[in-house]
């Protein structure tokens, strides 16, 4: 019998895209197509943003619009600011994006501004942040990071290079020796972090829901769907592995997966399977339409669905973060506020109806709080030439 949340996405779909809801000639959706306001996103979103970011109704609608305004903006700021960018993000107490600049008394600064987007002076340039960061990566990536290093990224609001550590490790010889680089650049800063918090992919064993089964043994999350089948985690399979659906059909199999390193997948489908531009709300929200692939800046909303917890919502705390797994380092994730746990690993991160990632791992549980980082959407998509099916 089909599943009464299979049903509801059915009607959904059908409801929302009319006859040409099987998805056979969907639309190509670009990176940059501007985000739309929050009068057109699926009903429910601003209920669930009340219940996991504290917010009222009419607090949750003007921030969703104001977000949808700054994730258009993002690009066409920092195309103005030029050599003098610190990188951006979305204030939520003023609604409004706010971009880094190194001289805030140029021309630049004064091209930002027109764009509308609020400026501030930062320290150090974006370019001079990434290059930091990224001889943090290079170290991991030939001699692997230490195991009391929990991850690290750049922090634009700060200007700095962050690295998370475990309590206690923070002195250690192997430590100070991986994050020898940014220290002798002087743009690091250490977090401590309790034990607890170390992040772990969120995959499990078949314990029902609304999953895809790898293998017949292994149970993660549908990310979105992108003509020809769907993008997940790279750790829930391996290039060939087959694919059951949530009614344990044959689905299709794993054509390109990367874990560690990166952490994204591409499932080719068929038997009878065809895609369609939707998220599921699992009931607490409608299942939700893709309608892009726009990037959501630092500080923005963000809600997730999974087959485990089903739908949580947070904000985006960092971008281009490097997360230390057990199984090893993966590069360029986001990280968030969300909650995950066993099973959501591959499911699908959106900001409004802008598809952002899919699950990779974190810390924590949906019942006492955590943290969760996603692989980018728009990463995955152009790694292997795939196009995002929209409404």
């Amino acid at each position: 019998m089909r599943s009464p949340t299979k049903l509801c996405l059915g009607l959904s779909v059908l409801l929302a895209l009319g006859t040409g809801a099987l998805g056979l000639s969907p639309a190509a959706a670009s990176p940059s197509r501007p985000a739309p306001s929050a009068k057109t996103l699926s009903p429910g979103l601003t209920t669930a943003l009340q219940r996991d970011l504290g917010l009222t109704s009419s607090q949750a609608r003007t921030r969703l619009t104001r977000e949808a305004t700054a994730t258009k903006l993002a690009p066409r700021a920092e195309r103005a600011a030029g050599q003098t960018f610190g990188g951006s993000w979305y204030d939520s107490a003023h609604g409004t994006l706010v971009v880094g600049l190194t001289d805030t008394g140029g021309a630049a600064a004064d091209s930002v501004r027109s764009t509308g987007a609020t400026v501030v002076r930062v320290a150090h340039s974006a370019r001079a942040l990434d290059v930091t960061k990224s001889a943090l990566d290079t170290v991991a990536k030939a001699d692997g990071a230490p195991t009391a290093v929990r991850s690290w990224h750049v922090d634009p609001r700060t200007s700095k290079v962050v690295a998370e550590v475990r309590e206690g490790a923070e002195h250690s010889a192997a430590v100070t020796k991986f994050l020898a680089p940014a220290r002798k650049a002087g743009l690091l800063t250490i977090n401590s972090v309790a034990t607890a918090q170390r992040p772990q992919t969120f995959a499990a064993g078949t314990v029902g829901g609304d999953p895809y089964y790898i293998n017949g043994n292994t149970r993660c999350s549908i990310g979105f769907s992108v003509v020809g089948g769907f993008v997940s985690a790279g750790h829930c399979g391996t290039p060939g592995s087959s694919v059951a659906g949530w009614d344990g059909s044959a689905m299709g199999t794993f054509a390109g997966s990367s874990f560690p390193g990166n952490d994204y997948s591409y499932i080719r489908i068929g038997n009878g399977w065809w895609t369609v531009p939707v998220v599921l709300g699992w009931g607490t929200v409608s299942d939700v339409l893709v309608r892009g692939s726009g990037v959501a800046p630092v500080g923005s909303s963000i809600c997730r669905s999974g087959s485990t917890t089903h739908w949580h919502c947070g904000t985006v705390l960092t971008q281009n973060e490097t997360v230390n797994y057990s199984q090893g380092s993966v590069y360029q994730l986001t990280g968030t506020n969300v909650c995950a746990e066993p099973g959501d690993s591959g499911g699908s991160f959106i900001t409004g109806d802008q598809a952002q990632g899919v699950t990779s791992g974190g810390w924590g549980d949906c019942t006492n709080g955590g943290q969760t980082w996603f692989q980018p959407v728009n990463e995955i998509l152009s790694t292997y030439g795939l196009t995002l099916v929209t409404a």
